[in-house]
């Protein structure tokens, strides 16, 4: 009696599409250059805003880093799905013998590290341009980076998978994902606040627990829910 082909498991099948998804941006490297000059404008935009006063750069620098991350992540997020929308790769894989939450695992994975990647390139541009020290460690930044990051793909990469389809895309998908990342966004803002300027108060504790949360959530329903949002 003849078996069908073994499916591939879970975790092979994320390390192959990861791979691949990496190796297509490291040969172009056209998005994360965009996200980079991108983000670098709106950080730039912010302290021309304000102006000279470096109390009020220093207080608010944590929102600004995360206010050009998110903007940046729309343009990082929109064009996750642009490459198998264009080549109907994604028909392709959604043929293939291997568990369709791979996809969602590698893309947000993915979306995930490209958005780390863009945080630790403008957090010395933050320092310098804002005068900020940061009190409490490149370590715990670092990890208020990666939650911060982790939250806003999960959904971004569950919304950009809904939105590739659509005509409106590029509108589509901020009007879906920002509400929703509110928290999340303002837990990060709140955490990389106190991260600059000190924590007497051990408040950034209560943070963490809320973005450890939400990714929970997120990560969990995209694993779960990613499968019917291909197929439909």
């Amino acid at each position: 009696m003849k078996r069908g082909p073994r499916p591939i498991s879970l975790l092979k099948t994320v390390g192959v599409l990861l791979a691949k998804d990496l190796l297509i941006e490291w040969r172009t490297r056209a998005r994360l250059n965009a996200l980079v000059f991108f983000a670098l404008a709106t950080l730039l935009l912010f302290s021309f805003a304000v102006g000279p006063d470096t109390k009020v750069l220093a207080r608010n620098a944590g929102g600004y880093l995360w206010l050009a991350l998110l903007f940046a992540s729309v343009l990082a997020l929109g064009e996750s799905f642009r490459v198998e929308q264009e080549n109907l790769t994604l028909d392709g894989l959604r043929l293939a013998p291997a568990d369709a939450r791979a996809i969602f695992l590698s893309k947000a994975v993915g979306n995930a590290l490209l958005l780390v990647l863009l945080g630790v390139l403008l957090i010395p541009v933050m320092v310098a341009l804002y005068a900020v020290n940061v009190a409490m460690g490149m370590g715990t930044l670092l990890t208020t980076l990666v939650l911060g990051c982790m939250a806003i793909s999960a959904p971004g990469t569950v919304y950009s998978a809904i939105a590739s389809n659509a005509r409106a895309r590029d509108v589509l998908l901020p009007l879906l994902l920002f509400p929703l990342i509110i928290p999340a966004l303002l837990a990060a803002a709140k955490a990389t606040s106190l991260v600059l300027q000190g924590d007497p108060m051990n408040q950034i504790g209560s943070w963490f627990g809320l973005l450890v949360g939400f990714n929970l959530i997120y990560w969990g329903l995209g694993f779960v829910l990613f499968p019917r949002v291909i197929e439909d």
